[in-house]
């Protein structure tokens, strides 16, 4: 049988043997950063212009180069390269290799005056500063679809929790707002690291620059990058830009997380504050009366996945002295799982959350619990007079008094007001209702029906200029 031929490396002539073949295995990211083929593509034409600038490379040469550049992207795009994984390092090899099929030994030129350790920063700069943008703008979708379902859900009012108990009432509305607010800040984050990605690392060699007179600004200019970097060894040896993104995606799945926990008990039939759409759920094996929130539970288990690209790149560069080590190689694993997870649960949670239904009933059931009212009580004898302290001691004392005799809050009679503090003016039933105390609210970003419809106008405008 005839040996297969071993695809030609970027490296090799100072070695007397083949790398091992478990070595390959071991060693080759083909499978992992093909991802980047495209953006090594133009990376490279960008780099043959800056050749031609500085005069390296033939007019004739130049012409060669990019034709054949743009041959491979076409002969290569969606075909399957897992053919290639066993005997080919990574996606630059391939490219490299390919190129040199068609055009011949000119494709030796393309590496002049570049590193694969520059070319591959340059590349993975591309692909982030391309698939942050896409993620941002998907950010904006799932906002808008936490605003349609608070739009639908406006007036209704729900018990708000501290600590899973029943605390103070809110609108349903209010408490999507906050998830709003929260990814606002997410997209913001990601926004803040384009500027930070924004510098380009190509000519920066493999740590220390290069001899050739190239110019690095115009390379810049062709790619879109604001900047080049300062320092040759800082271009190529930080990852820090890569270890941000993370950072923030892990962020983004923690109110993802958190989102979808509260959906996940409000949908249980203990609350039954909404319904998770049909297309959205699942049922059980063994159990035919079951509707399972599964996705919601699916992106809550995944921000684990997040939560663990984010740690293993920090594990892996914590440790390395200066300059490129091969331990880099691992940040592409990480990086591409994460924006894949995180443009993933955005495509979900905004296909879902507008078909959520919200029980209103239930939702009313809920706030009619007159304990959820117990700080209404204690502000009305402060503004009566009363010092804190001893209004709400005084509260205190009258919600023991009601769960002892076991009664609601409301059915505490005016008379039985009166033997903890003439204060009391008011019979409880007429006192403590949810529109009462949704209305008592006045500061600015609180849960007042009218500062709610505000912000959710100011919501609507702000995300419709993006």
């Amino acid at each position: 049988m005839k040996k297969k031929k071993s695809q030609k490396k970027l490296w090799g002539g100072r070695f007397r043997k083949e790398l091992d073949r478990a070595a390959k295995d071991f060693s080759y990211s083909l499978a992992v950063d093909k991802e980047l083929f495209s953006y090594d593509i133009k990376t490279s034409i960008a780099h043959v212009k800056t050749l031609a600038r500085a005069k390296i490379l033939k007019v004739g040469e130049v012409k060669r180069l990019i034709r054949g550049l743009q041959w491979v992207e076409k002969h290569l795009r969606g075909k399957d390269l897992s053919k290639f994984y066993k005997d080919t390092e990574d996606i630059h090899t391939l490219i490299q290799n390919t190129l040199e099929k068609k055009i011949g030994v000119l494709a030796g030129k393309l590496h002049t005056a570049r590193s694969r350790n520059d070319q591959v920063i340059t590349s993975t700069k591309l692909y982030l500063k391309d698939k942050i943008s896409v993620v941002i703008g998907k950010i904006t979708n799932y906002q808008k679809a936490l605003l349609s379902l608070a739009k639908k859900g406006e007036g209704i009012a729900i018990p708000g929790y501290t600590h899973l108990q029943h605390a103070q009432i809110v609108l349903f509305a209010h408490h999507l707002l906050s998830y709003v607010a929260m990814a606002q800040r997410d997209k913001e984050r990601l926004q803040d690291t384009l500027k930070r990605i924004d510098e380009l690392p190509l000519g920066a060699g493999a740590l220390a620059g290069l001899s050739f007179p190239i110019d690095r600004m115009y390379t810049a200019k062709i790619l879109g990058f604001s900047k080049v970097s300062d320092n040759s060894l800082d271009a190529v040896s930080s990852r820090d830009y890569i270890v941000e993104t993370l950072s923030h995606i892990a962020v983004l799945f923690m109110h993802f997380s958190r989102l979808s926990e509260d959906f996940i008990l409000w949908s249980s039939q203990e609350f039954g504050f909404v319904e998770i759409p049909d297309e959205f759920a699942t049922g059980s094996s063994i159990m035919p009366h079951k509707k399972n929130a599964d996705l919601l539970e699916l992106i809550r288990g995944r921000a684990g996945k997040a939560f663990g690209n984010l740690v293993s790149l920090l594990v892996t560069m914590k440790g390395l002295p200066s300059a490129y080590n091969r331990d880099m190689q691992e940040d592409k694993e990480p990086l591409f799982s994460s924006i894949k997870l995180a443009s993933d649960a955005l495509d979900i949670l905004s296909k879902m959350v507008p078909q959520i239904g919200i029980n209103k009933n239930r939702c009313m059931i809920a706030s009619s619990n007159s304990y959820l009212y117990a700080t209404d009580l204690m502000d009305h004898l402060v503004k009566q007079g009363v010092s804190l302290g001893d209004a709400h001691s005084l509260v205190g004392q009258i919600v023991l008094y009601a769960l002892e005799k076991g009664k609601d809050l409301s059915k505490v009679s005016l008379k039985e007001l009166k033997k903890f503090s003439n204060f009391f003016d008011i019979e409880l039933s007429r006192f403590l209702k949810p529109e009462q105390s949704l209305a008592k609210r006045k500061t600015y970003g609180s849960t007042n029906p009218r500062m709610v419809k505000k912000m959710i106008q100011k919501w609507q405008m702000r995300l419709r200029k993006k």
